[in-house]
């Protein structure tokens, strides 16, 4: 499995107050960012999947509403984050 317990902590932990703040915004974009570049990278040789095709635009447009959440609440918080994912240019 491409997602392990341990790389879970990785990233609520680098993102998150700490290994346990998996309900921060912040580590859930990043754990949703995680998920859609293996799956981006999964549906380009698996062009026929279209099941894996729609479960990654449905995780995009959470990432999308979180984002959109966050910039709403803390525009700081919101701009480092991007530039932490790489999300923008």
């Amino acid at each position: 499995m491409y997602l392990t317990s341990e790389k879970k902590r990785e990233i609520f932990g680098q993102f998150g107050k700490n290994e346990q703040d998996t309900g921060s915004t912040e580590g859930q974009i990043a754990l949703f960012t995680f998920r859609i570049k293996h799956l981006t990278e999964y549906c380009k040789e698996h062009k026929n999947d279209k099941f894996t095709n729609r479960a990654l635009v449905r995780l995009v447009g959470k990432r999308r509403k979180l984002l959109d959440y966050l910039k709403k609440k803390d525009i700081e918080r919101y701009r480092t984050l991007i530039k932490a994912l790489g999300l923008r240019k």
